[in-house]
């Protein structure tokens, strides 16, 4: 490389590439970063940033601004960090709006996550932070074909529990051996060459395992009446169920679709911090949390001519007020939409536009996991038609005595109408419906601890959603500073419900105040110069 430097050298190349990143990487001046990295240049030289909200998005802001030298404060109206990643365990908390007050009385080591629960494998955000703050994981089983499905309903295998994988396999056989038939007698449209349809008929033979005559008639797949063992003990398969039989029952109705197991989102291998979600926001809180006033209530957001102004209630109701050069704000819409602003009218018309999911969900702690004990059950989900929606089994203490499940995971109208239940009444209903898949629920039953998102008054909503109408007119207010005021949270993102989501939102959110103090010091720099 004669006659020329290798800084001109870079600087020639990042005219060419349009940065001189790669240059140096190719060089070898750099080392490659991990799709994860993070590395903003320059310094806030003690900039002061107010954050609203100390759940991930909040907290991770501000463990990305520590290292730029930035001063934060975070302003956090619960008396806990995390927000709606949210673990219940013995002795917490919680008053609804409208409702009487709750405390857990699980025992010790026993929980459940009341808001985030699972990690998929491609939030790579996700699990670069819990891979950076030392956050250990352990795998989460979302699918369980050995969970069950109950329709209350009408019908041959109406109101009996069934196993899903004998569901799921007999219709894979069923539509597997029409597909066949149709291909066999030419019903499709052509062009279809005949090696194309041996191929295609042998696929689904395997698929759906067909008899040589292309008939479904049951498969080891869906379980046995008696498993094979050692010696004469070859095992007993159990017969399919009628295709008419599995129609005329509901149980391949809407809420029994097992979309949700090969969704992008929760396709396999999901995690999960071992003790508990909120193991993820501890882990922040240890780098942030000497910076979080807790019970501070925001009344006011307010945009000055050298920032921001925001006015709140301290734990013991005293109205204060906090001066900044930025504010990153966290806070869900549902509850910014209370707070007095001087934010744009497309911002203002953003926040009271989107609309946020209810959803419900109720931890019942019992005495054995007979779950696991009787019914081979580990983990996953077991599906109903009914009020609780959902069960969900714990992925972690396996072979233990005690466990806690979540015995209703329901949203939209269902989660209205059992969130408009006393706790005991939702209890209740837990139970008996619980019961009519696990007959041991109620000898075995010790408590119980039951929220309602949309009744949790600094939430008041699970997670944000949007429309296509909503996503085109409203988002792109989110997405731009409001003067001194930036917007974070998993409302901002296309990751909504999901923790990804907050973490992705803060580093915009960081990059593009950091972005913006940068050209500032700049301008400042030729000035001066």
């Amino acid at each position: 490389m004669t006659g020329i430097s290798r800084r001109d050298f870079i600087s020639k190349a990042s005219v060419l590439a349009g940065s001189s990143y790669p240059a140096m990487i190719a060089l070898g001046l750099l080392k490659a970063a991990p799709a994860a990295a993070f590395n903003l240049e320059g310094k806030g030289n003690g900039k002061h940033v107010i954050i609203l909200g100390a759940g991930l998005a909040g907290m991770t802001a501000a463990y990305e601004l520590k290292k730029l030298g930035y001063k934060y404060t975070i302003l956090e109206a619960r008396d806990r960090a995390g927000g709606r990643v949210w673990t219940v365990r013995n002795n917490t908390t919680e008053t609804e709006l409208d409702g009487k007050p709750q405390r857990a009385k699980f025992d010790d080591g026993q929980y459940f996550n009341a808001g985030a629960a699972r990690i998929p494998h491609h939030h790579g955000l996700s699990l670069h932070y819990c891979r950076e703050l030392g956050v250990q994981l352990e795998t989460y089983n979302n699918i369980n074909e050995s969970g069950f499905v109950y329709n209350d309903g009408t019908g041959p295998l109406a109101n009996k529990r069934i196993r899903i994988r004998e569901i799921h396999n007999d219709m894979r056989g069923y539509t597997s051996e029409l597909l066949a038939k149709a291909i066999d007698q030419d019903a499709l449209d052509r062009p279809m060459t005949v090696d194309d349809k041996e191929i295609l008929i042998e696929y689904l033979r395997a698929e759906g395992e067909l008899d040589p005559d292309k008939l479904y008639k049951g498969t080891p797949r869906r379980g046995y009446i008696s498993p094979p063992g050692a010696g004469d003990t070859p095992g007993k398969l159990a017969n399919p169920y009628e295709l008419s039989e599995i129609i005329k029952s509901g149980l391949i109705g809407h809420s029994f679709y097992n979309i949700g197991d090969y969704i992008y989102e929760q396709q396999m291998t999901m995690m999960q911090p071992v003790g508990g979600m909120d193991m993820i926001a501890k882990a922040l809180e240890k780098h942030v949390g000497k910076d979080i006033q807790y019970k501070a209530e925001v009344r006011e957001i307010r945009k000055t001519t050298d920032g921001t102004r925001v006015v709140y209630a301290d734990s013991h109701g005293k109205m204060k007020e906090l001066e900044g050069d930025y504010c990153i704000c966290t806070i869900p819409l549902p509850v910014l939409s209370g707070i007095t602003s001087d934010f744009s009218s497309p911002v203002l018309r953003a926040i009271d536009s989107v609309t946020y999911y209810e959803a419900g969900k109720i931890g019942l702690q019992f005495k054995r996991r007979f779950w696991e004990e009787d019914d081979h059950v580990f983990g996953g989900i077991s599906r109903t038609n009914m009020d609780i929606h959902q069960i969900f089994y714990p992925s972690n203490g396996f072979l233990s005595k005690k466990g806690t499940l979540v015995g209703y995971y329901n949203f939209g109208d269902k989660a209205i109408k059992v969130g408009n239940l006393t706790l005991a009444d939702r209890e209740k209903l837990a139970l008996e419906q619980g019961n009519r898949i696990h007959p041991q629920y109620k000898q075995e039953f010790e408590s119980s601890f039951s929220l309602a998102w949309h009744k949790i008054r600094y939430s008041q909503g699970a997670f944000a959603t949007y429309s296509s109408d909503q996503r085109q007119r409203f988002y792109p207010a989110l997405l731009q500073p409001d003067g001194p005021v930036y917007f974070a949270g998993e409302h901002t993102t296309y990751l909504t419900a999901w923790m990804a989501g907050a973490f992705e939102s803060a580093r915009r959110s960081v990059s593009d105040l950091h972005e913006r103090v940068m050209r500032s010091q700049q301008v400042q720099a030729e000035l001066k110069g």
